[in-house]
C-alpha cells in the first residue's frame, strides 16, 4: 500500500491502458479519478472495480482537449478528494493516414487530444502540486514518438512533443518535490491495436527482440513504479515498455 492516501487522476482511464494503470495503482492504496470522454459505461465499471478493492474511486467525464472540461476535472477532484497528487496523461487518439492523404482536421484532432490535452492537464496539476510541494506527473509517450512510424505523422508529432514537455517540466517543477516522466510503450494489446492488419503485426513483431506484444499490465507496472517513493529520484525521464523495440 505504498500510495495509501494518495489521488490519482487518470485520463483515458475507462479502459486499456488507462483501466491497468487505474488497477494497479488502486492495488498501492490510491484513491482513483477515472477521466473519461465518451463510454461512461466503461469508466463506471473501472471505478467500480477500484472501489471493490478497498479505495475511493470516481468517474469523471472530461475531453481533455477543451480546457473548460480539462478544469471541471480538477475542481471534482479537489472538492471530492481535496489534493492531486499523481498526474497519468494516458488519453490518447490515433487517425492514421498516410501524410499525402492526411487532412488537416486529422492532424489537429491527434494534436489537440494527445498534446494539447496533456498540456492541460499539466498546468492545472502543476499548480496544485506546486502549493502541496509534492507531485507525480507521467505521461503516456509512445515508442512511435521515439523512433517515428511511417502513416502515423500526427500521432508521432503528439508522442514526441510529450516527451519534449515532459523534460522540460521537469527542469520547473523539480525544486518544489514534483518530478514529471513518461512511459513509452510499443506494441501493446489493446483496443486501439486490435484493429491492425494482420502483415502490419507481423511486420512489428518481427523488430521487437523479446518477441512478443505487451499487456496493459506491463505498462501499468511501469507507471505505478514511476509513482511511488523508489522512483523519487528520477524525473524527466522517458521509460520504454516496449519489448527492445526501441534499442
Amino acid at each position: 500500500m505504498k500510495l495509501k492516501g494518495k489521488t490519482a487522476i487518470v485520463t483515458g482511464g475507462s479502459r486499456g491502458i488507462g483501466r491497468a494503470v487505474c488497477l494497479r495503482l488502486t492495488q498501492q492504496g490510491a484513491n482513483i479519478v477515472v477521466g473519461y470522454a465518451g463510454s461512461a459505461q466503461a469508466a463506471e465499471e473501472t471505478a467500480a472495480i477500484c472501489q471493490a478493492l478497498g479505495v475511493q474511486a470516481i468517474a469523471v467525464q472530461a475531453d481533455v482537449s477543451r480546457p473548460k472540461q480539462c478544469a471541471a476535472l480538477f475542481d471534482k477532484t479537489i472538492s471530492t478528494f481535496g489534493r492531486v497528487d499523481i498526474l497519468v496523461n494516458n488519453a490518447g487518439i490515433a487517425r492514421d493516414a498516410l501524410i499525402i492523404r492526411m487532412s488537416e482536421n486529422q492532424f489537429d484532432e491527434v494534436i489537440d487530444t494527445n498534446l494539447k490535452g496533456a498540456f492541460l492537464c499539466m498546468k492545472l496539476a502543476a499548480r496544485l502540486m506546486m502549493k502541496q510541494r509534492y507531485g507525480r506527473i507521467i505521461s503516456m509517450s509512445s515508442v512511435v514518438g521515439v523512433r517515428g512510424n511511417a502513416g502515423q505523422t500526427n500521432y508521432a508529432a503528439s508522442k514526441a512533443g510529450l516527451i519534449g514537455m515532459t523534460k522540460s517540466l521537469a527542469r520547473e517543477l523539480a525544486g518544489r518535490g514534483v518530478t514529471v516522466n513518461a512511459v513509452a510503450p510499443g506494441l501493446i494489446e489493446t483496443d486501439m491495436t486490435a484493429g491492425l492488419p494482420q502483415s502490419a503485426r507481423q511486420e512489428m513483431l518481427r523488430a521487437i527482440p523479446l518477441g512478443r506484444t505487451g499487456t496493459p499490465e506491463d505498462v501499468a507496472g511501469a507507471v505505478a513504479f514511476l509513482a511511488g517513493e523508489d522512483a523519487s529520484y528520477i524525473t524527466g525521464q522517458v521509460l520504454c515498455v516496449d519489448g527492445g523495440m526501441a534499442i
